[in-house]
């Protein structure tokens, strides 16, 4: 696993599709996402040094920053957020859920990673922005006060760009639910 992951958020393809390329020329850095997403927002992942990263991020800022939503650069990620990102995760015993949502993709997983790194929980799922009209959100699961700790941590999070929108931690969820969630 690379050191670091970064990542930008535009509001236009064109706008995205430059910064992933500026991405690429500036330093040595991998590609994980690169795409649209509603409401035809451009993302692009990446991941490698932190030195690299932070080079990139800060050089598609630069080129392209009048259309940047969001960004962000974070060194050591915790290591469940790519198989919450790709919905790989497996919940074996889930207890309390914790959810919360953000206005964009790049601030769900600054808050992902808060959340994981704060209290003993599993991330479910992180989703971004695909059919969500460009937002994300986290699911995560462990006993209650861990949850409450971690959905609190990454509100926190969120919160400092503004990007926060609403949460909840729901202590003994219907076995239904759990089955549609899951």
């Amino acid at each position: 696993m690379s050191k670091a992951i970064g990542m930008v958020e535009y509001q236009s393809v064109p706008s995205g599709v430059l910064a992933a390329d500026t991405l690429i020329k500036t330093a040595e850095v991998e590609v994980l996402l690169a795409q649209t997403v509603c409401p035809g927002k451009y993302i692009v992942l990446v991941a490698g040094e932190l030195s690299a990263v932070n080079a990139a991020i800060e050089a598609s800022k630069m080129q392209c920053g009048e259309k940047l939503v969001d960004s962000f650069v974070l060194g050591n990620p915790h290591e469940s957020i790519f198989p919450a990102i790709y919905g790989v995760g497996i919940v074996e015993d889930p207890k309390a859920l914790g959810v919360l949502e953000t206005f964009s993709a790049a601030s769900i997983i600054v808050a992902a990673d808060s959340a994981a790194k704060t209290a003993q929980v599993e991330l479910i799922e992180i989703r971004l922005a695909r059919g969500m009209s460009g937002k994300g959100y986290l699911m995560l699961t462990g006993e209650v006060a861990a949850v409450t700790a971690a959905i609190e941590k990454a509100k926190a999070a969120a919160a400092e760009t503004g990007l926060y929108l609403d949460s909840t931690v729901i202590p003994n969820p219907d076995k239904k639910l759990w089955q549609n969630l899951l």
